[in-house]
């Protein structure tokens, strides 16, 4: 087991910046999967949903207040594994069209960026539409869609008549193929998946400004990107300082010193040991080997064979 985590590991640090978000995607998922499966094992499914709440964003402001982390993790979470496949493919798909004109620093920026949005309109949306009012009490959002629609429409802006190949559709240019996309989720607002819908809204806006503010000379993910150094400098000397002062506790063998025992235990310890022995020869030169104890002989044994 632990070598499949190590090498998940080494993957996941050999993997570009596409390839780190997707894995990371997944791997979130799988942790909440498997603590609903736990949790109904238990008979306390009650207890899996309250945890994947703390995460999800909701859509009422009260408890997005004692929770405001939920804007950024939301879009690390998928309801089911088929939201999760499809977010992921398209990640991967137009990720790396985003990552030719784009730099990593970049993605990073308009992956947050384009969920922070997306999910400021689904919480503003649902608080400001009559349509919404009955709903808001129980409405989360989760999903990386917000997060990915930023990626594709920036990609568009930067080169509109760059040609995808969709499985069904044959090629299609990237302008089309955004355009598309925002025009269906215009379209289905009030549908069953109404928060999702308005929440691809917010994403692709992002992503808009921000491809055409970089045009001009402006860069929408600066402050994100430096918020993201600061906290992972901060993490870095959090973990300097734990590495630096934590207590290592090593399992040792019998009859081997450990590294973390003190000097004077250890000589003393050896010191009853050569005086036992010591006694015991003398013993053995004085009344011979029939003079012994079976625990004489027994010690004098296991220090012959040392």
């Amino acid at each position: 087991m632990a070598r499949i985590v190590k090498d998940l590991y080494q993957r996941f640090r050999d993997e570009n910046i596409v390839g780190k978000y997707i894995y990371a995607n997944v791997a979130v998922y799988l942790v909440f999967a498997l603590i609903g499966v736990v949790a109904t094992l238990f008979n306390a499914v009650g207890v899996a949903d309250g945890v994947f709440s703390i995460f999800r964003l909701p859509a009422d402001t009260a408890r997005l207040l004692i929770q405001p982390w939920s804007v950024l993790t939301y879009m690390f979470m998928h309801a089911g594994i088929m939201h999760l496949l499809w977010n992921m493919f398209a990640l991967y798909v137009f990720g790396r069209i985003f990552v030719t004109f784009f730099s990593t620093r970049h993605f990073i920026g308009v992956y947050l960026l384009g969920g922070i949005i997306g999910g400021l309109f689904f919480v503003l949306s649902y608080n400001i539409f009559p349509f919404f009012e009955d709903d808001v009490k129980s409405s989360y959002l989760v999903g990386a869609s917000a997060a990915v629609l930023a990626v594709v429409v920036a990609s568009a802006v930067r080169s509109p008549n760059y040609t995808v190949n969709l499985m069904f559709a044959g090629g299609m240019r990237l302008s089309r193929l955004a355009i598309v996309t925002v025009l269906i989720s215009l379209l289905f607002v009030t549908s069953d998946n109404a928060g999702g819908n308005i929440a691809h809204l917010g994403g692709a806006l992002a992503g808009f400004l921000f491809a055409i503010m970089l045009n001009k000379g402006r860069d929408l993910t600066t402050p994100i990107n430096a918020a993201c150094s600061f906290l992972a400098g901060l993490w870095g000397k959090v973990y300097r300082w734990i590495k630096e002062h934590r207590t290592d506790i090593r399992i040792v063998k019998p009859g081997r010193r450990s590294d973390r025992e003190a000097d004077y235990e250890y000589n003393a310890r050896k010191k009853d040991e050569n005086d036992e022995i010591d006694r015991i020869l003398e013993k053995l030169s004085q009344g011979g080997y029939s003079s012994l104890t079976e625990e004489e002989k027994r010690r004098l044994y296991d220090a012959s064979h040392k």
